[in-house]
C-alpha cells in the first residue's frame, strides 16, 4: 500500500488543488515545513494555476491524476470552493494521494460519504482543516476535560457573532450562493466552532434548529442560525452564530461540567478572519476559567498566549501544525487529529439544522444523506 512506503520517508511531496485565497495560507506553511515539498498545484483554469505556481516556483496543472502521478504527490490539500471538494478528492485519491481537505469536508452529506468511501477504497488517509485546534488555548480546554478537571462536560455553548459585508460577498463569484458556497454561516464562517464543540462534548443525539438570513438581500444564503443539541453523553448545548452582527464581535466557545466549574476560549476577537483579505487582529484566549485550584490561572495564561501570538504569523503558523501533523500521520501511520470521520460531524451537525428548519421538529442522530431533496434542508427559509 502507498502509506507503507510512506512510512519511512522523511520528505512528502505536497500539491494543492484550487488556488484561491486560502491556497496561499498552504503555500506559505508547506514552504516553512522542512519535511515538506511543494510540488505543484491545479486548477480547471488555466491561467489561475500557471499565475499560482509562478508564484511559488512550481509545477503548474489542468489534470488532477498526471500532477499526482508525475510528481509522486504523497498529500494533496483541497482548497477548492465547498461544494467543489468532492471530484479533486477523489480523483486524487484514486491516483494514490493522501487528502486533507479545506473545511468543511464538503456541503452534503452525499458528496462527504463519498469522499470518506472513495479514500478508504483507495487506502489513503483524509484529513480535514480544523487549525484551530492548535490553539493553545484550544489545547487547554480539551486537556481539562480529558484530565476530569470539569466533571463530566453537561453544557456547551458556541456564541460566533460577527459580520460579512458587499464587498466579501463580491470578492468571488462562489460567495453567498447556494450552489457554489453550499451555505452560509453555517457551511463557511461557523465550522471551526462547530468542530470544536463537537471535539469537547462528544456525540449528538438530537438537535433543533432554526436559520434566516436577517439583513444580507443580495445573497442566497443563511447569515444567522441557532441550535438546540442533546449529547449523548446527556449534556445539552446551545448554538449562535450570526454574520448579521456590525462590527464583528468575537467566537467563543465555553464548557461547563457537572462539578459546576466552567471552561472555554474566544477563538476569535475584534473581527471575523477572511482568508487572504484580512489578518486575525485578536489572540485566542482562555475567557472563562472556573477549575477548581486553577482559578488565578487566567491571567497568566492570557499573557503568556498574547506574547505568543505576537511572535508568530497566525495565519500560517497553526496551518503547519496541522499540515505537521498530517504528515507524522504517514510517517508512523497513524490517524490525522482531524480525520474524514471527524470531519463528516460538522458536516452533520449542520445538515441537521438546515433540515430541523425546513421539517420544524427536532434531528435525531445519525443522518443519512437524502440527496438532492429540497437540497437537504437549504430552501426551507426561502419564501
Amino acid at each position: 500500500m502507498k502509506n507503507d512506503r510512506l512510512r519511512t520517508k522523511s520528505v512528502y511531496n505536497i500539491a494543492i488543488l484550487g488556488c484561491g485565497k486560502v491556497a496561499h495560507l498552504h503555500a506559505k506553511a508547506i514552504l516553512n515545513l522542512p519535511n515538506a515539498n511543494l510540488v505543484g498545484v491545479w486548477s480547471r483554469s488555466l491561467k489561475t494555476a500557471t499565475e499560482f505556481a509562478a508564484q511559488y516556483q512550481v509545477a503548474s496543472y489542468t489534470n488532477i491524476d498526471k500532477l499526482i502521478r508525475s510528481k509522486n504527490v504523497d498529500l494533496a490539500i483541497v482548497c477548492t470552493p465547498h461544494p467543489f471538494h468532492l471530484n479533486p478528492c477523489v480523483e486524487a485519491a484514486n491516483a494514490g494521494a493522501n487528502i486533507l481537505v479545506e473545511k468543511p469536508l464538503a456541503s452534503t452529506l452525499d458528496d462527504a460519504d463519498k469522499m470518506i468511501a472513495a479514500c478508504k477504497h483507495a487506502g489513503v488517509k483524509l484529513g480535514v482543516v480544523s487549525q484551530r485546534r492548535w490553539y493553545e488555548p484550544v489545547k487547554r480546554v480539551k486537556e481539562a476535560i480529558d484530565a476530569g478537571k470539569i466533571g463530566k462536560p453537561v453544557f456547551g455553548t458556541i456564541n460566533m457573532l460577527g459580520w460579512r459585508d458587499r464587498d466579501y460577498y463580491d470578492a468571488d463569484l462562489w460567495r453567498g450562493t447556494w450552489e457554489m458556497e453550499g451555505g452560509g454561516v453555517l457551511v463557511n464562517q461557523a465550522p471551526h466552532q462547530l468542530d470544536i464543540l463537537l471535539w469537547y462534548m462528544g456525540e449528538i443525539d438530537e438537535v433543533y434548529g432554526h436559520w434566516q438570513n436577517l439583513n444580507h438581500p443580495y445573497i442566497e444564503v443563511e447569515d444567522t442560525a441557532v441550535a438546540i443539541v442533546k449529547f449523548k453523553n446527556g449534556g445539552i448545548g446551545n448554538i449562535i452564530v450570526s454574520n448579521s452582527e456590525k462590527p464583528g464581535i468575537y467566537g467563543k466557545v465555553h464548557v461547563h461540567g457537572e462539578n459546576g466549574a466552567s471552561v472555554g476560549v474566544q477563538t476569535d476577537g475584534g473581527a471575523m478572519f477572511i482568508a487572504g483579505m484580512s489578518g486575525i487582529l485578536e489572540p485566542p484566549v482562555n475567557d472563562i476559567w472556573s477549575v477548581p485550584g486553577e482559578e488565578k490561572m487566567l491571567d497568566k495564561w492570557v499573557e503568556e498566549d498574547c506574547a505568543h501570538f505576537n511572535t508568530i504569523d497566525p495565519m500560517v503558523y497553526y496551518m503547519e501544525r496541522q499540515i505537521e501533523d498530517f504528515l507524522q500521520a504517514l510517517e508512523t501511520n497513524s490517524e490525522p487529529l482531524v480525520n474524514g470521520v471527524e470531519g463528516r460531524k460538522t458536516v452533520e451537525l449542520f445538515t441537521a439544522i438546515y433540515r430541523s428548519t425546513r421539517d420544524n421538529k427536532p434531528i435525531k442522530f445519525p443522518l443519512k444523506p437524502e440527496g438532492k431533496s429540497d437540497m437537504d434542508g437549504r430552501l426551507s427559509s426561502k419564501k
